[in-house]
């Protein structure tokens, strides 16, 4: 990357790290049950609410029980459950319509980051109804107060109910962009084990390493804080000691409470430090390709974590510590290594792989751009690259054989 860029780049960071004690965030309302949903909704009046989903949730009646107590409370539920894996403009239009048909009072988002980031966005259309999902792409675009929003996570690793962030499709022009303000942030986060327990276990693989993703990520940035530094190393430490076991046997209800709770400190890390170039890449391969959010980012972090080299040495010993791999007594390369190599030991037990074959050679210099345009300057990497450094990881990852 060029010297002016980089002092863009780095300015532009320093001055939103300085801002941070005086920005909005805040941390959604903890809830529990199902029970606790249909009251709260009730003491706001919201007696007809949007569910935000997707057909295989409905297959599996994840929802069911949700559905049944809205009914016993009079709470009118419309559903909509088209929601894809990487949710589209086209999703967020049709929700919105069941939404303002049904003069709906409440969002729902239930199921994985997709059906919640699905929910974000139409809550976002609503308070800004003359603006256009593009027109709200990056930071700070949306600025007025949604409707209120429940995130019910039935996987343990996007964090989304506890983030900033919407991730949305545009299947027409090939790209995948965030929408990212404070209003996206969920007014109740439902943290209830029970509904992970039939999450199949290459979803809990992905998903869980997704959460680490958001934590490694949060981590290693240069906007960090005393507190997204403790609730990063959190996270980690329960995902390294959870996620074998919840992904052996998925009703464990300690293993899945903890995954639960390690997205959920992952989340609140990364919504105030941000991720890096691994969220960036996996972003473009989701927007292109369609590429699953948690395998891309499961993928790419090791390979990301190397071509950073000895710049996140010191920070990987810090996490590795953390995660009961290494002691003090370490070198911090040797640390390094040895939280590098546990990760790709995960991928193995998981049977993720340690590729994504999906890559065409000609796509990898748009796919650059657009990493590029996401990432600088927005994201306090380590590390600065470019859109020609940036294609060195796409060809890595293309035909990466360990």
């Amino acid at each position: 990357m060029h010297l002016l860029e980089k002092i863009y780049c780095r300015s532009f960071q320093t001055c939103f790290k300085l801002a941070l004690p005086f920005l909005p965030y805040r941390t959604p309302v903890q809830l529990s049950s199902m029970e606790e949903v249909a009251k709260k909704l009730l003491s706001l009046n919201a007696t007809c609410v949007l569910l935000v989903t997707d057909e295989q949730i409905r297959k599996l009646s994840l929802s069911r029980h949700l559905e049944e107590t809205l009914a016993a409370h009079q709470i009118t539920c419309i559903i909509y459950d088209k929601t894809v894996a990487n949710p589209t403009t086209e999703n967020v239009s049709a929700a919105l319509s069941l939404y303002k048909k049904h003069a709906c009072k409440a969002l729902i988002g239930f199921g994985g980051g997709s059906s919640m980031d699905c929910a974000k966005a139409v809550g976002a259309c609503i308070a800004r109804p003359h603006k256009s999902l593009k027109r709200m792409k990056g930071i700070l675009r949306v600025r007025k107060p949604l409707p209120p929003l429940f995130a019910i996570p039935t996987t343990a690793g996007t964090g989304s109910e506890t983030t900033l962030a919407a991730v949305i499709s545009d299947p027409k022009k090939g790209e995948k962009y965030p929408i990212n303000d404070f209003p996206l942030i969920p007014s109740y986060a439902v943290l209830d084990p029970r509904i992970t327990f039939s999450l199949p276990p290459t979803l809990t693989a992905t998903t869980g390493m997704d959460a680490l993703t958001h934590a490694i990520e949060a981590y290693l940035g240069n906007s960090t804080t005393k507190d997204t530094r403790a609730a990063a190393l959190s996270a980690v430490s329960l995902i390294f000691e959870n996620l074998p076991i919840a992904y052996a046997d998925g009703t464990n209800e300690a293993a899945r409470r903890n995954m639960l709770e390690a997205s959920y400190f992952a989340g609140t890390a990364f919504t105030k430090s941000y991720v890096g170039y691994v969220h960036a890449i996996a972003h473009s391969l989701g927007g292109k390709y369609n590429t699953p959010h948690g395998l891309a980012n499961a993928i790419l972090l090791p390979i990301v974590l190397r071509q950073y080299g000895a710049s996140v040495h010191k920070k990987l010993h810090t996490l590795a510590t953390a995660a009961g791999l290494s002691t003090r007594k370490d070198s911090h390369k040797d640390a390094a290594e040895k939280f590098i190599c546990a990760i790709e030991s995960m991928l193995t037990t998981f049977q993720l792989g340690n590729t994504l074959p999906c890559i065409k050679e000609a796509d990898i210099p748009s796919l650059a751009r657009h990493a590029a345009k996401e990432a600088n300057p927005l994201y306090p990497v380590p590390v600065l690259w470019d859109q020609a450094e940036l294609s060195k990881i796409y060809e890595i990852v293309s035909k990466e054989k360990r």
